[in-house]
């Protein structure tokens, strides 16, 4: 079945080309949806032909992903650059204000841009991805979840391109997402996914997402200086978010959701049947908590 959307390159003005596919009317109110790590627009390949009935639907190739521009270094990851990119992609298609939806790091740049945007992010839907603050303090309080989130250390590593390289891009595939979901429910994206990660300089923007991130992973064995921000406030989210979650997530536990409303003052949770990608593994779910969600 021939994908329901048009992929375009599109030039922003932060320096980057981004291929984003777009589907629905333009006239209809605008939906952005940004994927995670390691995907592309085709994390949201079943959701948006969907909301495209009613919402002018946009998702990009983040940079660094599929075939949009790797700029080199460490420092052009850095989320600043990434929550910009999403700005000026919201300024290619004049949209003054959108709904944003997030999944993985998707949802990281969601939550940073929806906190300090909220003038133009009027709505926020965040699928299986961490509240920053609730995420950094259940790393040093959470033995469980620092210990799920081991991979984030192992992905800093500068040798770890050197890894895959040896292993080859289909055993990283099968020990990335393989061991998260259903293989039945992905087999046909396998080429297309082993295609995306082998354009040059991929793999290493890719994990420089991570190492460009400010997350602390403390060690399992190290009993870390605790933070002093960890104790303190964090400003809530100004807008109504919708936080879809996946009970099988074996990346992120149960301990993100506890105590969100404190930082979520116009929460909506919704539990559903899937792991880590959601969007993959339980579309319709995800559709559904939208539309029951978003006013008439």
């Amino acid at each position: 079945m021939p994908d329901a959307f048009t992929l375009t390159s599109i030039p922003l003005a932060t320096g980057v080309t981004l291929d984003v596919a777009t589907a629905g009317d333009p006239a209809h109110p605008p939906m952005i949806l940004l994927h995670g790590f390691p995907e592309s627009h085709r994390t949201w390949r079943h959701v948006i032909p969907q909301l495209a009935r009613d919402h002018f639907v946009i998702a990009p190739d983040q940079r660094g992903f599929a075939r949009s521009s790797k700029p080199e270094g460490i420092e052009a990851y850095k989320p600043a650059h990434l929550v910009a990119d999403l700005l000026a992609l919201a300024d290619h298609f004049g949209l003054t204000t959108f709904t944003l939806v997030g999944h993985d790091w998707g949802g990281a740049i969601a939550w940073m841009a929806a906190l300090h945007n909220p003038a133009r992010i009027t709505r926020l839907v965040i699928v299986n991805a961490p509240h920053p603050f609730i995420f950094q303090k259940t790393l040093f309080d959470d033995m469980a979840q620092r210990d799920a989130s081991q991979y984030i250390t192992a992905f800093r590593n500068p040798d770890f391109e050197a890894h895959i390289a040896r292993i080859g891009l289909p055993a990283f595939f099968e020990s990335s997402f393989l061991r998260h979901t259903d293989f039945e429910k992905i087999a046909d994206e396998k080429p297309i996914y082993l295609d995306q990660w082998g354009q040059p300089g991929a793999m290493t923007a890719m994990l420089n997402w991570y190492r460009a991130s400010a997350i602390i992973v403390p060690a399992m064995d190290e009993t870390p200086t605790r933070p002093a921000f960890l104790d303190g406030t964090f400003p809530p989210m100004p807008q109504p978010v919708l936080v879809v979650w996946g009970l099988g997530d074996a990346a992120l536990l149960p301990s993100q959701l506890e105590g969100l409303e404190r930082y979520v003052p116009s929460l909506t949770l919704v539990k559903v049947d899937a792991g880590h990608f959601v969007p993959w593994e339980n579309p319709d779910a995800v559709v559904a908590a939208i539309r029951g969600w978003l006013p008439r």
